[in-house]
């Protein structure tokens, strides 16, 4: 209980690990996830796997004179099943590649062993107005070795 990323999720081999629960206002009429809401899953997973690796995006914005923004490029999202009020979901992250002026990134969210969500995420390096950037090299050293380490 006294890890400062208690609330961020974990490192773990292959990636990063978040519980999420769900509330009702992530439902919808039916008392099923809306799907636009596992978009919210989805950003808290990147963000907090970021943040596990020592990485606050906020800072990067301001870095150094140029900055650097990470903007989603691409989605693929598969619905597999719905989930409900009270559900614990696993949201996991792995890195799939990670340099030049992108990376990509699998995304999953389950509930115990039952998958949910499955989504392939492009995302865009970009400088603070907007033009491409490189990743930092040791940025993207960092993720692909969490990625495939036992953390």
């Amino acid at each position: 209980m006294n890890s400062p990323f208690l609330i961020a999720g974990e490192l773990e081999a292959g990636g990063h690990r978040l519980v999420q629960r769900v509330y009702y206002e992530d439902t919808d009429f039916s008392g099923l996830v809306y799907h636009a809401r596992y978009l919210h899953f989805l950003e808290r997973g990147r963000t907090d796997y970021l943040r596990c690796l020592g990485v606050e995006q906020r800072e990067l914005l301001n870095a150094d004179e140029e900055g650097l923004v990470f903007v989603v490029h691409r989605m693929e999202i598969d619905f597999r099943g719905p989930a409900r009020m009270d559900d614990l979901l696993v949201i996991r992250t792995t890195t799939e590649k990670a340099g030049g002026a992108k990376m990509v990134l699998s995304q999953e969210i389950r509930r115990g062993e039952t998958l949910l969500i499955a989504a392939k995420v492009i995302i865009a390096v970009i400088n603070a107005k907007g033009k491409p950037r490189r990743l930092p090299e040791k940025l993207a050293t960092q993720m692909l070795v969490a990625s495939e380490a036992t953390v």
